[in-house]
């Protein structure tokens, strides 16, 4: 007779898992699919009729606009409501988002694909940062709660989380690129460069991706070292942390074991805010004039393209999905308590 191993779920349990994250990511995704086909068609002035009848009006055959629409904006004009329901969404299937207005010619697919690798990094880079350095701020601020470094650093965490991010960015800008302009004030690039491979264009763009980087850190930042603290507090009254300083181990085995144990529960809302920082990248981009998923939805919804902005917010979407099911699975595996519990 075989025996679960402790601490290690059964492939079932793993599956059943995945397969519920699936199942209701996949819901969610539809949700907003169809929140984007009502607005784009529902919108005052019906933009897809009109696009229609203003294709008639310059010469073409009902069949030919009729055609030249529905690539558009990926559903046929014409039809009841249900059959351009399903014609949305079997374009969807095959990832066509339509045609942008703004930039004729050119997929959604390819602008979004364009954008988002001027988001990813600079979300991750600061992301990433803003968590270690929250972190490793918070761990101190608990320990050293009762004196004045304690009290600096839970200060530091209080004021920067009630700070709006775009009022970061705007006091970034205002000091290191017009006070002291030691900074480019906004854009990816200087257009000196030619793209590839070498030295001054790789250099411009980390030169442009510091303050971006920085305000995704700052924004963050103040949160990470507050709910460090408070789960670090919370771990130092634990009966194992009073066992170890009985045994009498020393200072860094007590730390390494409050921060593994404080830490678990921030690895879950580390996955989320990467997934939400792209929606939130708004701000940031339009600020830093930065050409990614935020500002390319900015300037959709001021140009009245209806493709570009539903397929925008989808792609958005489809990010914070994954990053809400990526983070409950990492918390499976980094926590030995939830492994247990799913193999039970």
């Amino acid at each position: 007779m075989t025996h679960a191993v402790p601490g290690r779920p059964r492939l079932g349990a793993i599956a059943r898992k995945i397969g519920g994250h699936l199942v209701r990511g996949l819901a969610m995704i539809w949700v907003v699919a169809t929140i984007s086909f009502v607005i784009i068609r529902e919108i005052p002035g019906n933009p897809v009729l009109g696009q229609y009848e203003s294709l008639i009006q310059k010469g073409m055959s009902p069949e030919q606009a009729e055609r030249a629409t529905a690539v558009l904006y990926g559903f046929l004009p014409t039809g009841n409501l249900w059959q351009q329901y399903v014609g949305y969404m079997g374009s969807l299937l095959h990832l066509d988002l339509g045609r942008s207005l703004s930039t004729p010619g050119v997929d959604v697919t390819t602008l979004i694909g364009h954008a988002a690798r001027w988001t990813v990094l600079p979300v991750l880079a600061g992301t990433l940062l803003s968590f270690l350095l929250g972190v490793t701020m918070g761990v101190y601020a608990a320990i050293k709660r009762s004196g004045k470094l304690g009290d600096l650093l839970a200060l530091s965490g209080s004021l920067l989380h009630g700070v709006p991010v775009y009022v970061i960015g705007l006091l970034l800008t205002a000091i290191f690129a017009t006070l002291w302009p030691i900074m480019p004030s906004g854009g990816p690039v200087d257009v000196e460069f030619v793209p590839g491979f070498n030295a001054g264009y790789i250099g411009s763009l980390v030169h442009h991706a510091v303050l971006p980087v920085v305000t995704y850190t700052l924004a963050s930042y103040g949160g990470w070292i507050l709910a460090m603290k408070s789960n670090v507090v919370a771990v130092l009254g634990d009966d194992f942390i009073l066992a170890a300083e009985l045994r009498g181990l020393r200072r860094g085995f007590v730390f390494r074991y409050l921060a593994r144990n404080a830490i678990l529960p921030l690895f879950t809302i580390l996955a989320l805010s990467i997934g939400m920082l792209f929606g939130g990248s708004i701000f940031i981009e339009e600020i830093f004039n930065y050409p990614g998923l935020g500002l390319l939805l900015v300037n959709s919804i001021s140009s009245r393209d209806y493709a570009l902005m539903g397929g925008t917010f989808l792609v958005i979407t489809v990010g914070i999905v994954v990053a809400n099911i990526a983070a409950d699975l990492l918390y499976t595996v980094i926590d030995p308590r939830v492994r247990s519990g799913g193999a039970a």
